[in-house]
């Protein structure tokens, strides 16, 4: 029996929107579907089929932009700015998935390197992995849709999508354009459902891939429940390091540290959390951050004029609002925010020199806080930015070559940005996290790669 779930908007907590859940009866019938579909060779989609329909979807999203980008706001509380940007991204990344199914190609194995293998001819050939069931996080509502299930399509992979239960429109839109476009529905369908169902579809044994962007410890666990042979990528957060030289331009970091650290109230998996900076610098970076942080105006994201939106629930607010209270406790220097403007709300916060072992300096805040630290050597800062159990992105602010390939050869990060934050990202190249924070790469066509494998062909002549 389905039953319907309100969406609200996360600033005025009012009812803008509603979706039908499903039950584990419809789920399972959709899976049995799609199982089918995928076992029914004959009944792939052609990659010409394939490339025209999502040629369609990208342009029914241009027609329906600023639509699009209301609906990012209004549900995910990113500010509108942002949620145009979003709304680009995603689709130019649909637009980098008609790219890369012509990138989908084998190779020649030769096979005449002894005398075993010789007067034979190999190569390989990518094939779709199967039935994909992907679960997906509130904070980019569509583009993080576009990167799970666009990909499937592209490769031909049946796909069965589970929106954030705080941000579904957002991707009912995206698979009803799909159909729109031209993909027939049993290929892809978008499932609201409780974590009970959820998890009965991402550990069914008719699952040959999973997705999942969201928190660690549920990743995780659901990665320990898979059935045997099935495959998955995990994309989860961090506490984000960034180091500054002796030599960087402090004025010239500011802007892109503030815009890192607070850009969606904090919200985003790489965001600039932890700064390590010379003790001659320390407090003049924290003061100048400070004062780019109280420039910022927190309201409604569906207000053009608001930069930094509501966080995704009222209850995040409690946490946030906790943790800073803790690190100020600790001895933590408050230079601005640390307090919440609403319900909903809480001001853009740097800290200088929280405790190590308080909560702001160990865990992802995913809030609205910047943490400066004051270190007396780049080993001293590089040692400390690795000493979380998470690894993902990082960045060093630097003039000195030296100093820029001493944190790339050392930081331990899927990717260190020289003179950029922590959060800066192209929707082609590869976007991991490390240890705790990830596992496998995203990336358009990397995420691409891991929905397809290798047969190779082997004729004896």
């Amino acid at each position: 029996m389905s039953s319907t779930l309100d969406v609200v908007n996360p600033y005025s907590l009012e009812v803008i929107g509603s979706a039908e859940t499903s039950e584990w009866d419809q789920v399972d019938g959709m899976l049995a579907t799609a199982h089918r579909l995928f076992r029914q060779r004959d009944s792939w989609l052609p990659a010409y089929q394939r490339i025209e329909i999502l040629k369609k979807t990208a342009r029914l999203m241009e027609a329906r932009f600023e639509d699009l980008a209301f609906q990012i706001a209004n549900e995910g509380g990113k500010p509108l700015v942002d949620a145009r940007v979003e709304v680009m991204r995603a689709i130019d990344g649909v637009e980098l998935c008609v790219h890369e199914v012509g990138q989908m190609t084998g190779r020649e194995i030769p096979m005449d390197l002894t005398e075993a293998g010789s007067g034979r001819l190999a190569f390989t050939q990518r094939e779709p992995i199967g039935v994909v069931v992907a679960a997906s996080a509130f904070n980019h509502p569509l583009n993080l849709i576009v990167h799970q299930v666009a990909p499937a399509v592209a490769t031909g992979c049946p796909v069965i999508i589970k929106p954030a239960p705080d941000t579904p429109l957002s991707c009912l839109d995206f698979v009803g354009m799909l159909h729109e476009a031209g993909l027939p529905p049993d290929w892809c369908r978008a499932v609201v459902c409780n974590n009970e169902v959820a998890e009965q579809m991402i550990t069914d044994p008719r699952v040959g891939f999973f997705s999942f962007i969201g928190s660690a410890r549920v990743g995780w666990m659901l990665r320990s429940k898979l059935t045997p042979g099935a495959r998955c990528a995990l994309e989860h957060g961090g506490a984000a390091p960034v180091i500054v030289g002796e030599d960087a331009d402090i004025d010239e970091m500011i802007p892109l540290l503030a815009k890192g650290g607070l850009y969606h109230s904090g919200q985003v998996c790489v965001s600039v959390q932890r700064v390590f900076a010379p003790p001659s610098k320390a407090q003049e970076i924290a003061q100048k951050l400070a004062a780019a942080a109280k420039l910022l105006k927190v309201g409604d994201a569906t207000d053009a004029t608001t930069d930094c939106g509501p966080l995704i629930r009222p209850g995040e607010v409690d946490r946030v609002e906790e943790w800073v209270s803790e690190a100020i406790d600790g001895g933590a220097e408050l230079l601005a925010g640390g307090k919440r403007l609403g319900p909903t709300t809480y001001a853009p916060t740097v800290l200088l020199n929280p405790p190590a072992n308080v909560r702001v300096s160990q865990l992802e805040i995913f809030g609205p806080v910047i943490c400066v630290y004051s270190v007396d050597s780049i080993t001293e800062a590089i040692e400390t930015a690795n000493s979380l159990p998470f690894a993902f992105q990082a960045a060093v602010f630097t003039q000195s070559l030296e100093t820029a390939f001493q944190a790339i050869q050392r930081l331990d990060a899927t990717a260190v940005m020289v003179n950029d934050h922590t959060a800066f990202r192209v929707d082609w190249m590869p976007f991991a996290g490390r240890r705790q924070s990830g596992y496998n790469t995203g990336g358009i066509g990397y995420t691409m790669h891991d929905m397809t494998q290798d047969k190779m062909a082997v004729i004896r002549l």
